[in-house]
C-alpha cells in the first residue's frame, strides 16, 4: 500500500504552531517545522522536494518570523505567505477564529467551528 501525497503544505516556525493549525485545519495538510530557522541547505532540499505542490509559508510577526519569511521569498518564491495580523505577534497565541480566516482565504479548509 503506497501512501498518499496531500497536496498542501503549510510551513511554521515551532511544534506549538503546528498544533494551532492542526487543530483548525480541516482538510489533510503536511505541516513542516523549521524551529525559527532553516539552513541554506535544507532550504534547497525542501524546494527539490516540494516544488510541485502548494506550499504556504505561515510564520510569526515578528522579527524572527520575517527573516523567515524573507529567506523563503527568496529561494522559493512560488510559496505563497500568509499572515498572522502583527496584534496577535505569534501563529501559536493568535485565537483559533483568526488562524482560521487566515487559512480560509488561502482556500484551506478549516473546521466551521472556527468561522
Amino acid at each position: 500500500m503506497s501512501a498518499i501525497e496531500v497536496e498542501k503544505v503549510i510551513i511554521v516556525e515551532g511544534t506549538s504552531d503546528k498544533r494551532k493549525v492542526l487543530n483548525v485545519v480541516n482538510e489533510p495538510v503536511e505541516i513542516i517545522c523549521t524551529n525559527g530557522t532553516i539552513s541554506l541547505t535544507r532550504l534547497d532540499e525542501m524546494v527539490d522536494e516540494l516544488f510541485s505542490r502548494d506550499v504556504y509559508v505561515l510564520v510569526d510577526s515578528d522579527d524572527s518570523g520575517d527573516r523567515l519569511r524573507k529567506q523563503f521569498k527568496r529561494e522559493f518564491p512560488e510559496a505563497a505567505h500568509l499572515f498572522i495580523d502583527k496584534m496577535y505577534r505569534e501563529v501559536a497565541t493568535a485565537p483559533d477564529q483568526h488562524v482560521a480566516a487566515v487559512l480560509l482565504s488561502a482556500n484551506i479548509d478549516v473546521h466551521a467551528k472556527f468561522l
